[in-house]
């Protein structure tokens, strides 16, 4: 079984710049858009639950760009879980371009994220609800990747 979540994308020359590569942008939309994908299929109560007064505050997100991709590239976005505390998590991502059989580590972001409840004027913290966990301790990152894993080759060979 995999420790991550996926979700599959492929690029559109929307996302794209004058240059002709990816807005920056556009990454952290797809943390966001894997994210939402994954609360969809492995956390519906929760989706419910946010349609109530669940809040997911979004307190830290980053991207570390290691190669450019453009308009037509097949990406698989893997989402892992990193760091899981009463009220918080934490989700570790690796962008990886598909092409070819070949797989292609692109870029690695994070996002730290605070369970919240309330109105908007008296939001307080609160634990991440049960469904949520239980989705999530499918997709933990149990340490490094296997010594064999094709992505780790190629970041490792890129010197990244």
């Amino acid at each position: 079984m995999k420790d991550y979540y996926e979700y599959r994308h492929l690029v559109g020359f929307e996302e794209t710049n004058l240059v002709g590569n990816v807005y920056y942008v556009n990454y952290l939309r797809w943390q966001g858009r894997c994210r939402e994908m994954f609360l969809r299929e492995h956390a519906p109560q929760v989706v419910s639950d946010i349609q109530g007064d669940l809040k997911l505050f979004t307190l830290k997100v980053d991207c570390e760009f290691l190669s450019e991709i453009t308009a037509f590239d097949e990406l698989s976005i893997r989402m892992r879980l990193e760091d899981l505390t009463q009220t918080q998590i934490e989700f570790a991502f690796d962008y990886v371009r598909l092409r070819e059989g070949l797989e292609d580590l692109v870029a690695r972001g994070r996002q730290r994220v605070a369970c919240m409840r309330g109105p908007n004027t008296d939001t307080r913290p609160t634990p991440v609800p049960e469904p949520l966990r239980r989705a999530l301790s499918r997709f933990t990152n149990h340490g490094a990747r296997p010594a064999g894993s094709p992505v780790l080759a190629r970041a490792l060979a890129a010197g990244s």
